[in-house]
């Protein structure tokens, strides 16, 4: 194995993770098309319903090898898949496949990709981790009976990273901690964020099976919560509290076609499988703090004078940062 065949897969695990949380209920993944050390694309899949990795890369490479572009929706899955299987075999003849995840075998909201990618020729296919739903694997295998050259594992810890909240909610609710602060640890004085955050934060809602708020938050803040920055629907709403007294005329209470439930008991909420998106201060964090899988920070290039912080010690382990707008993006792990 050369040494470049990880830097490769690492860019298309990087393009993956600018939509972790975005894909729900499906996994985030990555992939990128390499041509004799020329890179021809690097895509992920965006959001459920939409075209898979595989199918955006294949699309893009396309275009860079012909020089032009496709009147074709990059986001269309059947669209795409019909004008790539038009294509001749020998298309992608000598390029280089690298995908997160093992390409799904499947017909379900959007079409196989394993058997797509059986359609042409490759000089090898790099997969970093097998599908870990039952009864979805079996894409390396088509690959492999289509006489394609793969190998499965190539970054494959990485890999796991990435669709851990993937794994976990299959279980139970995958629990993401949302916070914002200035440089020197601050997060009260309103909105903190950058506008590319603010809307990155609008987009995980709308992903997010349910939202959950302290009730001491809700009555301070007075927010909305819903997804005005992208235009789409608000998640329902849990507010943990062992009181049930709010004004009404709190907006949240007024978001159409929303549920908002009031309780102390949160048990039922953290067991039932999906994404749980939370979003308050210290009280929300500190009684929820050993249910937490992962923390979404948003770090704002400021400093701050205003009192409010988070007063409590934890320890974090870094898994992705990136630049969104002026502020840095960092998820990390609760350990």
């Amino acid at each position: 194995m050369r040494l470049d065949d990880r830097f490769y897969m690492r860019l298309a695990l990087a393009e993956a993770w600018r939509y972790q949380g975005l894909t729900h209920p499906n996994p985030p993944v990555g992939c990128a098309v390499v041509k004799e050390g020329r890179i021809l694309a690097v895509e992920a899949h965006r959001k459920a319903g939409e075209s898979h990795a595989e199918l955006r890369a294949l699309l893009a490479a396309w275009e860079a090898l012909q020089g032009r572009r496709v009147a074709i929706d990059p986001a269309d899955a059947w669209a795409v898949h019909d004008f790539l299987m038009e294509l001749d075999s020998e298309s992608f003849r000598g390029c280089t496949l690298y995908v997160t995840l093992e390409p799904c075998a499947h017909l379900g909201r959007t079409p196989s990709c394993a058997r797509l990618l059986s359609h042409f020729s490759w000089h090898k296919i790099f997969i970093a981790h097998s599908d870990p739903v039952p009864g979805h694997g079996g894409g390396a295998t088509l690959l492999l009976q289509g006489g394609i050259e793969t190998e499965l594992g190539l970054c494959q810890e990485e890999a796991e990273d990435l669709i851990e909240p993937f794994l976990i909610a299959q279980k139970r609710a995958f629990v993401l901690f949302k916070l914002a602060q200035t440089v020197n640890g601050r997060i009260g004085g309103g909105y903190l964020s950058c506008p590319e955050s603010l809307e990155h934060v609008h987009r995980l809602r709308e992903a997010a099976d349910e939202l959950l708020i302290g009730g001491g938050t809700v009555r301070a803040d007075r927010p909305t919560l819903d997804c005005r920055f992208t235009g789409g629907r608000a998640p329902d709403v849990t507010i943990y509290s062992r009181q049930e007294d709010f004004e009404p005329e709190i907006p949240l209470f007024s978001v159409p076609v929303r549920r908002v439930r009031i309780t102390e008991d949160l048990e039922p909420l953290l067991e039932r499988p999906g994404f749980l998106l939370v979003e308050g201060g210290e009280g929300m964090l500190r009684a929820l703090y050993e249910r937490i899988d992962w923390m979404l920070l948003y770090q704002t290039p400021k400093l701050s004078t205003h009192p409010l912080s988070y007063s409590l010690e934890a320890s974090l382990e870094f898994l992705h940062q990136q630049k969104i707008g002026r502020d840095l993006m960092i998820w990390s792990r609760c350990v």
